[in-house]
């Protein structure tokens, strides 16, 4: 069985489209998590500027180099605490719904935002106020996916509201939609204090969401300063052996999109976890 890895794009330097494809396919990838603003930097991807059109002429140009658009980036602060700058992100996130099958795509994903403007580490958002937020706004977005048969992918993580696996399953309960699954990246979870025993992490998640887990995000990390930093896919601590033989026994062919890992780790990257994951058991 072989693992089925893709890259986010715009971890890929390249000028135009055509670039950008050429240099995916090369590296054998079979997907990516495509964030159009990130890579298409030609293009004017603005709110409104999408169409029908638009999305199939940039999704033929992957289907040409038989690479799937697994997910539309579409991250957003969808608790912003301006009312205005909020609405305007959901809206953003929405456009991407409604044109998403026409990409060839069926996964829109983000993360959950944070109290304050800017993005960071924060314990405010570990409060119930800024949780029943996101599920205001997932509940909305959600409502958005289920007209257009198009799955929001809710990614957690210890920045952002849906801190924990735990948080994560109690969101899912709140919004009780097939249309709202998870993007997991273990390396999101990780902290100082329970690095040491991540695998308890992977049990976790698993045990209470792995049914909804739809793609896997793939990076490292190490702990510099004691903090935890990220780094390329294989050159950190995660434990990949462990993770992959959870993959193998319950999510079979799910994509693993690695992010945080560019040139000149990315080769180096697809083999360690190629090896590892024909070594790892089922």
């Amino acid at each position: 069985m072989m693992v089925n890895i893709g890259i986010r794009a715009h971890d890929i330097e390249a000028d135009s489209l055509e670039e950008l494809v050429n240099a995916i396919s090369d590296k054998g990838l079979t997907s990516v998590q495509l964030a159009l603003s990130k890579s298409l930097k030609n293009m004017n991807t603005d709110s409104g500027a999408l169409s029908p059109g638009f999305a199939r002429y940039i999704g033929d140009a992957f289907r040409d180099r038989d690479i799937q658009i697994a997910v539309l980036g579409c991250y957003i602060n969808m608790i912003h605490p301006d009312r205005t700058e909020r609405n305007k992100a959901m809206d953003r996130f929405k456009e991407h719904i409604r044109f998403a099958r026409d990409f060839g795509c069926s996964i829109v994903g983000t993360e959950t935002g944070n109290v304050n403007a800017k993005m960071g580490y924060t314990e405010e958002n570990f409060k119930e106020q800024p949780f029943f937020d996101v599920v205001e706004s997932v509940r909305e977005l959600v409502a958005e996916a289920e007209k257009f048969g198009v799955i929001v992918g809710i990614e957690g993580g210890v920045n952002h509201p849906v801190h924990s696996p735990k948080v994560m399953k109690r969101l899912l309960d709140f919004v009780e939609s097939n249309n709202l699954q998870v993007i997991f990246d273990p390396v999101n979870y990780m902290t100082i204090d329970n690095y040491k025993n991540q695998e308890d992490v992977f049990h976790e998640a698993f045990d209470l969401f792995g049914d909804r887990i739809v793609i896997l995000h793939a990076k490292d990390f190490i702990i510099e300063n004691n903090c935890v930093k990220t780094v390329p896919v294989g050159k950190g601590l995660l434990n990949y052996h462990a993770l992959f033989e959870m993959l193998k026994a319950k999510k079979p062919f799910i994509q693993v999109l690695m992010e945080a890992t560019k040139e000149p780790h990315i080769e180096d990257s697809i083999q360690f976890l190629r090896g590892l994951y024909k070594r790892s058991t089922y």
